[in-house]
């Protein structure tokens, strides 16, 4: 933020928002944004052409939430999550019908950086949210659409985060919390600068057993920054080390819903370590030019044990080795990523108007290593699989990837009230798939596109915005979804591969207009239409079978997320009120045939054996409810005591196998849930905080697949008949109420 300060100081009329240390007093305060990939010198928001939304470091500190999942849950809007694993740290986070997860196999639409770097993972286009350390971020900025300049898979919205450093967070603060399922975590952070240096360090400890029966959960992250800032330089490095195991409970199917803690079978287990170095820098060539550019390495390791149903079980034979019920997938994913981006920035006057360029290129290579070791399991009474038989090697795989990107962005001023923004971006990914134990694996794969965006803003009066804007964005298969595309040969997920039929690149158009602004003082508003159109989407087709995440993956033709934003802050005295609401129409454009085994509407299609779906143009997509709603009130009691309630509501999703909205189960109803918060100061520097999670104790779910129950026999056991096997919709299981004390003590006042 100094490169950005000693710009604006230079420019009349523009300031820098919240943090305007240095600034002269007589320059009115504008909200600028970051809307390139490496912070910089910034666009005001009132010439940005599309619904911002940030997360303030004062909502951070006021609203509870363990990690930045449930940040975005309960403060952004169009927002919602899908707890497919049972675990706080591993949810599919979703914006507009576009899909953040850490979960193979979910349909990925949105990039994530960290102080500018993609961490989004090579493999799968994952996101690791237990891997960004909650204590170490200072602001959140989601910018909606598939803004071409944030690169590849930037389909729905880029997701821009930035973390602390000793300047603006200085002090030492330790927070301590624990009470239900037995949860207790431990942050630490601390910060301090001299005149021109700087350092911030913070740690998380995050340990419990978890809500269900077997889904317990271990996080350590720590960061750590140092900086020095002169009159015209920043430089920052900074390190990020994250050790997490996370253990989940899979979808039940409902006739397992007597008690949704349980586990249809188990272990289930992820494992990551990271190390993450990134270095940053900015110089003022002049008051009107600045230059700014990073490096990083980042590595990540994943070990992975999943539970499964053996799909080629013969009810015909005795259980026995070679003919065991079930089996363990053992995965060991290890990436490491290396990369840089360098960006430049030039204000000045073009054909006597004002004029903002930003023109930048980066380059990013991941190699990746990918073994998968596969387990005959018997299954114990409770469904434990882990007396297993000694794993046998099935997959090998070694995999490249280079992206290469060349962008430019420019804001021209028509007149005074007026602005028009051009951007684009040159794309060119490649990906190389080397295969260690033969050569049917063995590929090579080639993408390119130029992305170009548009979009036009205008402020009749200074509390009144109004943009309309259309932009393209594009994202290439992964590894994982290029080796696991057969029908014919389902992949037991994270993955078991197999020379499959390549995929085709999905290229996204979005258009949005809308308008924000203020109608007094205290109340702030905003409204949005948009429409994303996604041309050779790629989705997960579950296959069936016991193991409910079979499948593979198929460009699916065109699909659409279209849809309203409104939202309303209101500041009244001692109390603060907001508003999110979101209708997102997510649906098929293309006629389609899907395998879908489980689906009570299947029947041959595609030849005698089939079990195909008929999908239509106007089928709803799985796992997107239709209406979203967070109400929020705060209160302030006293200057040291204050509570806040929320209200999270969400409409019904179909699950997925269901993509012709037919089946007999029907959706996955909705549900509202609200939370209580309150912060109480005891002592200068010691607060109490106190939180309060589904408050009246709501069964409900929040994600649902169609699946083969195979564990029918009485008490929930296997079937080893097959007489009983069913086809049920599984579902995910929400926490039940919760409750969580603690305390925050500051030994330095900020």
């Amino acid at each position: 933020m100094a490169g950005l300060r000693l710009v604006l100081a230079g420019l009349p009329g523009i300031a820098c928002g919240a943090d305007t240390a240095g600034s002269p007093p007589m320059l009115p305060e504008v909200q600028v944004v970051d809307t390139v990939p490496l912070s910089g010198i910034g666009v005001p928001l009132n010439q940005v052409p599309a619904n911002v939304q940030t997360v303030t470091r004062d909502q951070l500190l006021r609203q509870p939430g363990s990690n930045l999942s449930e940040i975005l849950n309960l403060n952004v809007g169009s927002v919602n999550i899908n707890d497919t694993q049972g675990n706080p740290f591993q949810p599919d986070v979703n914006f507009r019908g576009f899909s953040a997860s850490p979960i193979l196999g979910t349909p990925a639409g949105m990039s994530v950086f960290v102080d500018g770097v993609r961490v989004n993972e090579a493999f799968g286009d994952t996101v690791n949210w237990d891997l960004i350390p909650k204590s170490a971020i200072a602001s959140i900025t989601l910018l909606p659409g598939s803004n071409p300049v944030f690169g590849l898979n930037t389909l729905g919205g880029a997701l821009a985060i930035n973390t602390k450093n000793g300047f603006q967070f200085p002090g030492t603060e330790l927070r301590a919390n624990g009470g239900s399922f037995g949860r207790q975590t431990y942050e630490l952070e601390t910060g301090g600068h001299g005149g021109h240096a700087d350092y911030f360090i913070t740690g998380n400890v995050f340990d419990d057993r978890g809500w269900g029966q077997h889904n317990p959960s271990r996080v350590n992250q720590w960061f750590a920054q140092t900086g020095v800032q002169g009159n015209s330089t920043q430089l920052q490095a900074s390190f990020t080390y994250a050790d997490t195991r996370l253990a989940g409970n899979q979808t039940l199917p409902l006739s397992f819903f007597n008690d949704p803690s349980q586990a249809y079978t188990f272990p289930d287990i992820t494992a990551n370590r990271l190390a993450f170095l990134n270095l940053k820098g900015a110089h003022t060539l002049s008051a009107n030019t600045q230059i700014a550019a990073n490096a990083y390495y980042r590595s990540v390791t994943t070990n992975i044990f999943n539970s499964n149903i053996n799909d080629n079980f013969n009810t015909g034979l005795p259980p026995g080795s070679g003919n065991q019920p079930a089996f363990n997938a053992i995965n060991n994913i290890g990436e490491n990523r290396r990369g840089g981006s360098f960006q430049l920035t030039a204000l000045g006057d073009l054909a006597n108007r004002k004029n903002s360029l930003t023109v930048g290129l980066s380059y990013d290579r991941g190699n990746i290593d990918f073994t998968q070791f596969n387990q005959e399991a018997p299954l114990a009474p409770d469904r434990d699989t882990a007396s297993a038989a000694n794993p046998v090697l099935r997959t090998s795989l070694r995999a490249t990837t280079g992206h290469y990107g060349l962008y430019i962005t420019d804001t021209f001023a028509l007149n005074e009230k007026t602005h028009l923004t051009v951007s684009g971006r040159y794309n060119r990914a490649t990906l190389e798939l080397q295969d260690q134990l033969g050569t049917a694996l063995n590929g090579n794969h080639r993408f390119q596109r130029f992305n170009p965006a548009i979009g036009l803003t205008y402020n009749p009066v200074n509390v009144l915005t109004t943009y309309v804007s259309y932009n393209e964005g594009m994202r290439v298969p992964t590894p994982v979804e290029l080796t696991c595309s057969d029908r014919n040969a389902p992949c037991s997920l994270p993955n078991a591969f197999s020379a499959d039929p390549p995929l085709n690149a999905v290229v996204s158009k979005t258009r949005e207009v809308g308008a924000r602004g203020r109608w007094s003082e205290g109340i702030a508003w905003s409204a949005a239409l948009f429409r994303t159109d996604l041309t050779d989407d790629i989705q997960f087709i579950s296959s069936g079978g016991g193991a409910a995440s079979s499948g593979y993956f198929q460009n699916v033709g065109t699909t659409r997320r279209a849809g309203l934003e409104l939202s309303l802050d209101n500041k009244i005295g001692k109390l603060d009120l907001s508003a999110r609401y979101s209708h997102i129409s997510a649906t098929f454009r293309t006629p389609l045939i899907l395998n879908s085994p489980n689906n009570s509407a299947a029947r041959p299609l595609q030849c005698p054996a089939c079990t195909d779906i008929q999908v239509t143009p106007g089928n709803r997509i799985p796992g997107i409810p239709r209406h979203l709603l967070k109400l929020r009130a705060d209160y302030r009691f006293a200057d040291n005591l204050s509570a806040g309630m929320g209200l999270f509501a969400a409409a019904s999703q179909y699950a997925r196998g269901d993509e012709n909205n037919l089946d007999v189960n029907g959706p996955v109803p909705g549900y509202a849930v609200v939370s209580l918060d309150a912060r109480y100061n005891l002592a200068r520097n010691l607060d109490l905080l106190g939180t309060i999670n589904n408050v009246f104790n709501r069964q409900y779910q929040t994600f649902g697949l169609l699946g083969q129950n195979v564990f029918t026999a009485p008490g929930h056991a296997f079937d080893y008949t097959g007489a009983s096997f069913r086809p049920e919709q599984f579902r995910a299981a929400a926490a039940p109420r919760a409750a969580w004390i603690g305390i925050a003590y500051r030994f330095s006042s900020r």
